[in-house]
């Protein structure tokens, strides 16, 4: 695996293996990367000739800068992760090479942006879609793939990408659990003991409602219920949100009569844990 830590240098990369008639796949990452983010770069292998990822900590994509600050990643481990994975290209840029002295463009993605993530953390969809772009122009993909469980992320991007006529194929890439239910992410090592075992309320929320869904319950308000009712009953978890939504628009719905997620964000021991579902 090779590693590129300017654009001058990926676009090189890319331009021989395109010139070489090959298809290339791309898996955007901000490393600290676990089995969720492997199994996208194994899911790539169907899409392409040659898989490129990329580790960058985008700083314009979180609101609190706590949270920016407190964000650690092992470049070390992560290259050995990809390298076991047979990934061809690394692209692990520096924050000066991605927003140059001067850089001042931003990219939003309007309705899809404001509720849920948007409306409480102001400013991130537009550090999400301005990162891609750039990491879009940099490695000229013809196939990326996005994991399902930041799905309003996963539907951000589509959009964008559509919007602004972007020749790249985006694939969904599925959500990734653990053995016990609990979606994988790299927020889930800062969960004391205690607050591990309470988080799996919310995966057995979220299985409780699907099921109450594919026995005919097709009321939002009664699902999202039952997935509050399983968070309520831990300690130490506070909702942020619970809501029954379309899968194109990510608007609340009443009653589910066409595709539908459950979106769910919950903390517990201060950390923020996203899931989701589909109701199908």
């Amino acid at each position: 695996m090779k590693t590129c830590t300017t654009i001058r240098e990926i676009r090189a990369e890319i331009k021989a293996h395109k010139a070489a008639g090959r298809r290339v796949g791309f898996v955007p990452t901000m490393g600290a990367l676990h089995e969720g983010h492997l199994s996208l770069a194994r899911t790539l292998r169907q899409y392409s000739d040659i898989r490129v990822c990329s580790i960058f900590v985008n700083p314009t994509q979180f609101n609190d800068p706590k949270d920016y600050e407190a964000y650690i990643i092992n470049l070390d481990r992560d290259k050995e992760l990809l390298e076991h994975e047979g990934v061809d290209l690394l692209f692990a840029p520096h924050v000066s090479e991605m927003y140059p002295q001067g850089y001042q463009t931003t990219v939003t993605v309007n309705e899809i942006s404001k509720p849920f993530e948007g409306a409480l953390r102001p400013g991130h969809f537009a550090g999400v879609a301005t990162v891609v772009t750039v990491l879009f122009n940099a490695v000229s993909p013809d196939v990326a793939i996005f994991g399902e469980k930041d799905f309003q992320q996963l539907r951000l991007i589509e959009q964008m990408v559509r919007d602004l006529q972007m020749d790249i194929e985006i694939v969904r890439g599925s959500l990734v659990r653990d053995s016990d239910g609990l979606a994988l992410s790299s927020r889930n090592v800062r969960l004391s003991p205690e607050g591990r075992r309470n988080s799996l309320a919310i995966s057995r929320g979220l299985f409780a409602a699907q099921a109450a869904f594919r026995k005919g319950e097709i009321s939002g308000a009664k699902l999202e219920e039952i997935v509050t009712s399983s968070v309520q009953d831990v300690s130490g978890a506070t909702i942020d949100y619970i809501a029954v939504v379309r899968e194109d628009t990510l608007e609340r719905v009443g009653d589910v009569t066409d595709p539908c997620r459950i979106l769910v964000v919950v903390k517990i021991d201060g950390v923020r844990l996203l899931d989701n579902i589909a109701l199908d």
